[in-house]
């Protein structure tokens, strides 16, 4: 009776924090959702590192440590695939260079050939 009661409450709790996370990210403008990705990555990153502490102890089983194992394989594929994509994001707002002058163009630097009128 007390697993199923357990059960239930965390089922609750699981339910409630993914309806929560979901109100409050949609919420977020797309201005802030490339820093608050950053921020993300780095407490996974810490989420990894526990995880590496936990596979280090003694003491667990060896389907635990499978388990473990897969998490951080997991973990370490979110961690790296998260800073790719907040690399990528953070690229669109970097102004491009400005092309060189004279690169192509005519000698008065319009583009349109030597007299300046059209082609």
């Amino acid at each position: 009776m007390i697993l199923a009661s357990v059960l239930t409450t965390n089922l609750a709790i699981l339910v409630l924090a993914g309806f929560v996370g979901f109100i409050v990210i949609s919420k977020v403008p797309n201005t802030l959702h490339t820093p608050l990705m950053s921020g993300t990555n780095a407490i996974h990153g810490i989420v990894l590192l526990g995880g590496l502490l936990v596979v280090g102890l003694s003491g667990n089983s060896a389907f635990n440590k499978v388990i473990l194992v897969i998490a951080i394989a997991f973990g370490t594929i979110n961690i790296v695939g998260g800073f790719l994509v907040t690399d990528r994001m953070l690229e669109m707002f970097k102004s491009k260079p400005k092309p060189k002058a004279g690169a192509g163009e005519g000698k008065d630097g319009g583009g349109k050939g030597e007299t300046g009128g059209e082609s």
